[in-house]
C-alpha cells in the first residue's frame, strides 16, 4: 500500500465541516466593503521578489526570515506573496490607476510565510484588505476605521474588540526620533533581549514593540516619538481622533504601537482582543503614503488594513459565536423506488429553478426508506421530500421536519415550490 502524502507543515485544509463559517465571514466582509462603494482587486500568487524587498524592507522580519522565495526556469527570483499591499501598489501603478486618482479596493486570498506554526497563525492562511489611494486628509482614515467597526458589528464582535491607536509622523520626523531612540538604546544595550539589541541600528522603532518585559519597563524613560512631531502631523492626527469620536468610535492612544513594514507613516492602528492569549491583533493597517512612488510610481498618499482570516474564524469559534451558521441544506429529496427516482430529480430541479437560494440536495445511490432518512438527517436539512409510489400516483409531495415538532404534511406538487418558500424564510 503507498504511503499517503500529508500536508504540508502550516498549510491547512479547510474541511466541510469549517467552511460554513469561513464562508459567512467572507459574506460578511463583502457585504461591509460594497455597502461603502470599495471595488474589488485580485493579484497573483507569485510576484517578482524585488517587489516585497523595495516594500516591506530587507532589514524586517519577513523578508529576512519568512518569505517563500525560489528561482524559476528563467533564473528570476519569485516570491510566494506575504502580504497585499505591495502587490496592490504594484498593480496600480502597472495599469494606470493611482495617479492623480481615488481608489477605494478591497482584496482576499490566501498568502505564505514561513513562520513557527500555531493556532490562527499559519504558513499559508487568508488575508482580507482594503486600501485607498490618493486621499491625504484624516477623514478617509477615520472611514477605513469605521468601515473595520462595521465587521465587527456585523460579526457580532463589537464587545470583544478594541482599538489602539498611534501616528508615526513623516519620513524627517521618523529619522530624527530614530537617532534619539538609538542614542536611548545603546546607553542600555546591556538590558535589551537578543532581538532588540538585533533592531537596535536595523529597525529600531520595532523595538518599541517589543514582547520582553524587562525591555518594556526600559520604554519607560526612552524618549517619545510625539515630541519629534512637526504641526501638520500631530493637526492629521488630533483631526482623526476628532472624527473617530463623533461617529462613537472608542479608542486607546498607544504610543508603542508601531507597525511591522517599513512603509507606514503617520496613521497606524490595531483591533485587539484579549480571547485569543497571544494572537491579541486581530486586523492591522495605517498610512502608507511614500509606498507608491518607493515602487516606481507618483507621490501617491494611501492607507489602509490587512486582517486573517483564520484569526477572526478562530474568535468566532472561541466565543462561540458561529452557531447562527445556516445548514448546508434546506430540503433533502428522497426517492422511495426506482420508478420515483425520475420524478424526485424533476421536482429538485424545479425548486431550484424556482427558489435560487434554497439549498436543495437529491438523495443518490438507493437504498430503503430509513437509510433515505438518515442521510437526510445527516445533511442537516430542516425538511426531507419524500417521493414514494402513492405520492407519485396522486401527484403530491410529503414534506416532513427533520428539526423540531412539526407534522409531516402532503402537499400538492404544483403548490410546493410557494408552501416552501412560505415554511423556509
Amino acid at each position: 500500500m503507498a504511503k499517503q502524502i500529508q500536508a504540508i507543515r502550516g498549510m491547512n485544509d479547510i474541511l466541510p465541516t469549517q467552511s460554513p463559517v469561513w464562508q459567512k465571514v467572507e459574506a460578511v466582509l463583502r457585504a461591509s466593503v460594497a455597502s461603502f462603494g470599495y471595488s474589488e482587486i485580485r493579484t497573483p500568487i507569485v510576484e517578482n521578489t524585488d517587489l516585497f524587498k523595495r516594500s516591506i524592507g530587507e532589514v524586517t522580519d519577513i523578508v529576512e526570515k519568512e518569505m517563500y522565495t525560489f528561482a524559476d526556469r528563467n533564473g528570476d527570483s519569485l516570491t510566494l506573496r506575504p502580504e497585499g499591499t505591495a502587490s496592490t501598489v504594484r498593480a496600480g501603478n502597472e495599469h494606470g490607476l493611482l495617479y492623480n486618482q481615488e481608489q477605494r479596493l478591497w482584496y482576499m486570498g490566501p498568502m505564505f510565510r514561513h513562520e513557527r506554526p500555531q493556532k490562527g497563525r499559519y504558513r499559508q492562511f487568508h488575508q482580507f484588505g482594503v486600501e485607498v489611494y490618493g486621499i491625504k486628509s484624516a477623514d478617509i482614515d477615520a472611514e477605513v476605521l469605521m468601515l473595520s467597526a462595521s465587521l465587527w458589528q456585523k460579526l457580532g464582535l463589537t464587545e470583544h474588540v478594541s482599538l489602539e491607536l498611534n501616528t508615526l509622523g513623516d519620513s524627517d520626523e521618523r529619522a530624527a526620533y530614530r537617532e534619539a531612540l538609538v542614542a536611548f538604546l545603546e546607553q542600555h544595550k546591556d538590558k535589551l533581549d537578543e532581538d532588540s539589541q538585533r533592531r537596535m541600528y536595523s529597525n529600531p522603532l520595532r523595538v518599541l514593540d517589543s514582547k520582553d518585559q524587562q525591555v518594556q519597563a526600559l520604554l519607560a524613560d526612552a524618549p517619545a516619538l510625539m515630541d519629534y512631531l512637526g504641526e501638520d502631523s500631530k493637526a492629521h492626527f488630533a483631526r482623526l481622533c476628532e472624527l473617530l469620536e463623533a461617529v462613537g468610535i472608542q479608542y486607546r492612544v498607544n504610543p508603542r504601537l508601531v507597525r511591522g513594514l517599513d512603509y507606514y507613516n503617520r496613521t497606524v492602528f490595531e483591533w485587539v482582543t484579549d480571547s485569543l492569549g497571544a494572537q491579541g491583533t486581530v486586523l492591522a493597517g495605517g498610512r502608507y503614503d511614500g509606498l507608491v512612488s518607493q515602487l516606481g510610481g507618483k507621490e501617491t498618499p494611501a492607507v489602509g488594513f490587512a486582517m486573517g482570516l483564520e484569526r477572526i474564524v478562530l474568535l468566532l469559534e472561541t466565543l462561540e459565536l458561529n452557531a447562527d451558521v445556516a445548514a448546508e441544506v434546506d430540503v433533502y429529496v428522497t426517492a422511495m423506488g426506482d420508478d420515483c427516482v425520475i420524478e424526485a430529480m424533476k421536482i429538485a430541479q424545479e425548486l431550484r429553478e424556482k427558489l435560487p437560494k434554497l439549498k436543495v440536495m437529491s438523495h443518490c445511490g438507493g437504498g430503503n426508506f430509513k437509510k433515505q432518512m438518515k442521510r437526510a438527517d445527516k445533511s442537516g436539512a430542516g425538511f426531507a421530500l419524500i417521493i414514494g409510489e402513492t405520492e407519485l400516483a396522486n401527484n403530491k409531495v410529503a414534506v416532513k421536519p427533520l428539526r423540531g415538532d412539526g407534522a409531516q404534511q402532503d402537499v400538492e406538487r404544483q403548490a410546493l415550490a410557494d408552501y416552501l418558500a412560505e415554511l423556509i424564510k
